[in-house]
């Protein structure tokens, strides 16, 4: 990877962390309705994967998934104002924090269901298998996902019909306040499964954006060659709690220093600077960064409300909520 390259993903896990830290700050002001769940410390995953995908790839995501969202083409602007329920949201205030989804960019949604987008990301790869697109889904999941039962379901069949289609689990060691070992028969909940199911189970140091570019490239490669899918298990830690209202409390704080020392942020600011990138390079990107979500957030607060006329728009795919047998 070029300095070039690696500066842009730099840039993106900086706009994807000032653009959480807004909404944090809107819902402490009351602005943003219903919870957050944010996933500070986890953008070199959806970065790192993103740039190793192709535009017309299919991605699924879960509730925390502002940053694959924003990684997929999703602006902070139509984040924020649909967290806000603006009418401007990207999602137009029907789906809010828990839900973004840009069909346009084929980022096909987060879920609130743990593990329900597993099964949809096989129908994706089959379809696209069946059309000979070369495309390929990816699925995005917690490690709580992994002992559900979906998850095993939707690895079985990948596996059966060698499908191209990418697990990526986000491990950061707790499925929602449960530490994750305390309640998983094996070390590795997600690639220690995958030998059941005759696919490549590999662990990648979740917050080097390189090493997850890099990781996920390869797997692509060998998914769109006919190959199957693989279970790419990434390890990283969120900063915040499980959602808004959990303070954490419950990891201890040794851990919890440990892992803000190893910063997705601070390893690719690291790699830039040991490349000879100057660190006044480096501090534009952060400021640029900056100025757009400082944007994102006045033209968030300025946009109107929905109309509730629209409430009943977009239920089918011909936008409308007729029904009919």
């Amino acid at each position: 990877m070029d300095t070039g390259e690696l500066l842009a993903l730099y840039e993106q896990m900086a706009l994807i962390r000032r653009t959480e830290k807004a909404a944090h700050d809107l819902f402490l002001q009351g602005l943003v309705k219903g919870t957050t769940h944010l996933a500070a410390g986890h953008e070199a995953i959806a970065v790192g994967a993103s740039a190793a995908l192709r535009d017309d790839d299919y991605v699924f995501a879960t509730y925390r998934g502002h940053h694959h969202a924003l990684a997929r083409g999703a602006t902070p602007e139509e984040c924020l104002a649909e967290l806000m329920s603006r009418a401007t949201g990207l999602c137009g205030a029907k789906g809010g924090s828990m839900h973004l989804t840009k069909a346009a960019t084929n980022m096909l949604g987060s879920y609130a269901i743990v593990g329900a987008h597993l099964p949809m990301a096989v129908g994706a790869a089959w379809s696209a298998k069946l059309r000979g697109t070369g495309q390929l889904a990816v699925a995005f999941f917690g490690d709580g996902a992994t002992n559900i039962g979906a998850f095993h379901e939707a690895l079985n069949l990948a596996a059966v019909w060698k499908l191209p289609v990418l697990f990526v689990c986000e491990n950061n060691l707790y499925m929602e306040y449960t530490p994750i070992a305390d309640v998983t028969a094996v070390p590795r909940p997600a690639a220690d499964r995958a030998p059941a199911y005759g696919i490549p189970g590999e662990v990648v140091d979740g917050n080097d954006v390189v090493s997850v570019r890099e990781t996920v490239a390869r797997l692509a490669r060998r998914a769109r060659a006919g190959e199957g899918p693989a279970l790419l298990e990434a390890e990283t830690y969120r900063h915040f709690g499980h959602s808004r209202t959990d303070p954490a409390t419950y990891r201890p704080a040794e851990e919890v220093e440990r892992w803000l020392k190893h910063d997705p942020l601070d390893i690719a600011r690291g790699r830039l600077v040991e490349a000879g990138v100057p660190e006044a390079t480096v501090t534009a990107a952060d400021d640029r960064a900056r100025t757009v979500v400082q944007q994102a957030v006045e033209a968030a607060r300025n946009a109107p409300s929905p109309d509730p006329r629209e409430a009943f728009t977009d239920v089918w795919a011909d936008g409308g909520a007729a029904w009919r047998t």
